[in-house]
């Protein structure tokens, strides 16, 4: 290492200069290399640990290093479903002086898996629509923030367990371009047809390879990520226009809204000449709604379809408990976060709390709890059903923390009661 290396962190990380820069990356020794399922590149990439962390690390161009950080960081501050930015390191040089690519850092999503990881084994219809509704979703939020993609693709987004669906997060954002005025409809138009190809292709290539179920259409299944994203943001931006009579509209919009998930900042109201019709339409809305009321009241952060789930166990926990609603939110959200979710969560024994993250284990621990209700007609006691998952149901998994290659048969085996917003627009 030459004393001319430079790093730019957005935090102070002293791991940074540990590291054997004076390498080209895919030379790096084994012990400093982390075990976890990569997605395609064009560029070399390799996770390593950093400490108590592990990052992702991209050899680019100094152009293409410092503005995908720049972007990254920028995404980060709209608390946009992307990988976080960690450092840029350039100047590096090898040991004869040789000059060496320019090294992008980003943090590793805990838990998320590259589509090819998911798709180890052959890939059933089902779980390709959670992935198509997790894509459009993900696209859509990115272009309310203002953010042209450029490479809408799937080995450009990791993938999370987030309640019997899944949620998306952007990876590579170097052909992105972000507009805070907003993007015009011919933008957000070329998003869409570069996601259309691009899927196509990807699902073309599992198809060849034998993991695409006989009864997926790799084309049409790229053409309903189009469709499910127009519809959705049809849902959150489109006017409404109704009889003045049934203002009792404006409430069930706002209510659908939020049961997507989204908050509305601002809504513009209007009038035509008679007075007779009224119009409608969401100025600005921000994903996450069940998210921030999650963290507002337990400190629970955890994915929108998690949260919801989650929220809808406190609302069960409060009617039970305090049937005639006399008591403060907060005060019935701490009795519950204390006497029901910490407990569970401690009960898990260690080695097993790589497998999946505390939301998603209280989550399936609850419909694992209600499928035992149902089979044996009785009401299983949660410390009950809690001991039958972890022995029947959680040990069986692999760690999705750091998995690999996992079978989907394993990661799909509990069904799931979700949500879908296809049915709520």
């Amino acid at each position: 290492m030459t004393s001319s290396l430079s790093i730019s962190a957005s935090q102070p990380s002293p791991e940074l200069l540990e590291l054997p820069w004076n390498l080209p990356l895919e030379s790096w020794p084994d012990e400093t290399i982390a075990a976890l399922p990569k997605g395609l590149s064009r560029h070399v990439v390799r996770f390593i640990h950093l400490g108590d962390h592990i990052v992702a690390v991209k050899e680019t161009t100094p152009e293409l290093a410092r503005r995908e950080y720049d972007l990254l960081r920028s995404l980060d501050r709209l608390d946009a479903p992307s990988v976080e930015p960690v450092a840029i390191v350039s100047n590096r040089r090898s040991s004869t002086g040789e000059e060496l690519a320019t090294a992008l850092i980003t943090r590793h999503l805990q838990f998320s898996l590259p589509y090819r990881a998911v798709f180890s084994h052959t890939l059933r219809p089902a779980t390709a629509t959670r992935l198509v509704d997790a894509m459009a979703l993900l696209l859509v939020k990115l272009h309310l923030d203002g953010f042209y993609w450029g490479d809408v693709s799937l080995s450009n987004t990791l993938f999370r367990r987030d309640a019997g669906a899944f949620a998306a997060y952007l990876v590579d954002a170097e052909t992105g371009a972000l507009h805070p005025e907003g993007l015009s409809d011919g933008q957000r138009e070329s998003d869409l047809e570069i996601a259309r190809v691009n899927v196509a292709g990807e699902l073309l290539d599992l198809q060849a390879g034998g993991t695409l179920d006989d009864d997926i259409d790799p084309v049409q299944m790229a053409q309903s990520i189009v469709e499910s994203y127009r519809s959705l943001w049809d849902a959150l931006t489109g006017q409404e226009t109704f009889d003045t009579s049934e203002r009792w509209r404006i409430a069930e919009r706002i209510e659908k809204l939020n049961a997507l998930g989204f908050d509305i900042e601002e809504l513009t109201m209007s009038s035509d000449e008679t007075g007779t019709t009224l119009s409608i339409q969401p100025k600005v809305v921000d994903a996450g709604h069940h998210q921030r009321r999650l963290i507002r009241l337990t400190g629970i952060d955890a994915g929108e379809n998690q949260a919801r789930q989650l929220l809808n166990d406190l609302d069960s926990y409060k009617a039970t408990f305090y049937p005639e609603g006399d008591v403060s939110e907060e005060m019935v959200a701490h009795e519950w976060l204390t006497g029901v979710f910490e407990p569970v969560v401690r009960a898990i024994p260690k080695e097993l709390r790589g497998k999946l993250e505390p939301a998603e284990v209280f989550f399936q621990l609850l419909h694992h709890r209600g499928q035992l209700s149902r089979e044996e007609d009785r009401d299983v006691s949660l410390a009950e059903a809690l001991s039958r998952y972890v022995d029947d149901v959680l040990q069986y998994r692999r760690d999705e923390e750091t998995v690999m290659n996992p079978p989907t048969g394993v990661i799909f085996e509990v069904p799931t009661e979700e949500i879908n917003w296809r049915d709520l627009v």
